[in-house]
């Protein structure tokens, strides 16, 4: 019997995509499904980044690329964060990856060592913990709670930080919590940061979707040292309705970036040549999609936010960014479904699916099984169906 490698007792699939494919599978076999766990517009790709790919395969453009990306995408990156961030990068300080997450688990491959601490967030994405194990290092997770916005304070983040420490991860506009740091809240951050002498890393890939007059910052701008000690991680997933091109990218201080692009010559290689040449075109054509997708995806929010704090047991934070609520569902946990207690997270999002047709997420594997992440990148149909049937399944617990 082949013995698998014992890395993998700390690397499970995917909640997030195991939820969406059990959901999938639900609906193909007949039944009436409303999908709150994907992470992913419902928009479709603009039509001028479709034909940037057509024209690309009728040009020819189909073969080995260099393994970071076309010059003319990292120019397209730099260019692009000239103009949001006032930022300047050269082309070696630019990596252009097989999506975001490829993007983030290049960085941990490059810069962790046996024994160092990532300092996590929590709520956090789900990925991050397994991918700093994967790397070799540790998470130190710092919970946040909701009352604070689920952003980690200055206090807690200096009280986190060992002698082992390499690094933080901000997540800005934040997977669960939809959650987004001010420029003076990333201010304070990068000042402790710089004192201990600690690798930001910034994944600000919900950047363009806030709301409210809100508007993201990068933390890389705050100075020319925090830029030097900052890799910011970016792609074109969430902006550009793109998520299936599998285009992401990272800029940060060379020898970190060098490291990085070595990592992916030995794995994957370039993207894909064909996704590059679109991604062109998204950073440096038409933007309008943009305001589209942050108007609708603002209005489902209210819709989702106001509909779940109708639910008595049931809470929901107003998020300043991302397609996400992170609902808080403590109200309900302890109560009955026919012959099973709801004890957490995972009971109740199978007693939604499995009882009324709604897929969410689990928060046990965000850092929180309190909490159940519902993503607002759907019709406003389905937003208020999905959440009257929540609220009768819930108020239908003993």
């Amino acid at each position: 019997m082949i013995r698998l490698s014992e890395r993998l007792s700390g690397c499970e699939e995917s909640v997030t995509l195991a939820i969406t494919a059990k959901a999938k599978a639900l609906k193909a076999s007949g039944r009436d499904i409303i999908g709150f766990g994907a992470g992913e517009p419902d928009f479709d790709t603009p039509d001028n980044i479709k034909e940037a790919a057509i024209k690309a395969i009728r040009d020819g453009q189909t073969k080995y690329t260099a393994v970071g990306g076309i010059n003319e995408l990292k120019d397209a990156v730099i260019a692009k964060f000239k103009r949001d961030n006032s930022l300047a990068y050269g082309r070696d300080e630019i990596l252009v990856s097989c999506g975001g997450k490829h993007s983030i688990y290049n960085l941990f491959q490059a810069i962790l060592n046996p024994g160092d601490e990532v300092i996590v967030p929590a709520p956090f994405w789900v990925s991050y913990p397994v991918m700093v194990y994967l790397g070799g290092g540790t998470a130190r997770i710092v919970k946040t709670s909701e009352k604070d916005g689920f952003k980690m304070s200055p206090g807690a983040f200096r009280a986190a930080i060992t002698e082992k420490t390499k690094a933080v991860v901000i997540n800005s506009p934040s997977n669960p919590t939809g959650a987004a740091y001010t420029a003076d809240e990333l201010a304070d951050i990068a000042k402790i940061a710089l004192e201990k002498d600690l690798l930001i890393i910034s994944d600000e890939i919900y950047e363009k979707l806030t709301y409210d007059g809100f508007r993201s910052s990068s933390i890389a701008s705050i100075s020319d040292d925090v830029k030097k000690n900052t890799v910011v991680l970016n792609g074109v997933s969430k902006t550009y309705s793109m998520t299936g091109w599998r285009i992401g990218y990272a800029a940060g201080p060379k020898a970190i970036i060098q490291g990085m692009t070595n990592i992916q010559s030995q794995s994957t290689s370039n993207p894909t040549s064909i996704s590059q040449w679109a991604a062109v075109e998204a950073l440096n054509g038409p933007q309008g999609i943009l305001d589209t997708m942050v108007k609708e995806f603002e209005k489902r929010r209210d819709a989702m936010v106001d509909g779940l704090n109708a639910i008595k047991g049931v809470g929901a934070r107003r998020p300043e960014g991302a397609f996400y609520v992170f609902a808080n569902i403590g109200g309900a946990l302890g109560k009955r479904a026919g012959e099973k207690t709801v004890k957490g997270s995972a009971d109740l999002a199978n007693y939604l699916l499995d009882g009324v047709g709604v897929a969410v997420v689990p928060g046990e594997p965000f850092g929180d099984d309190s909490f159940i992440r519902l993503s607002y990148a759907t019709s406003m149909q389905n937003i208020v169906k999905g959440v009257e049937r929540i609220k009768q399944a819930i108020e239908g617990l003993k």
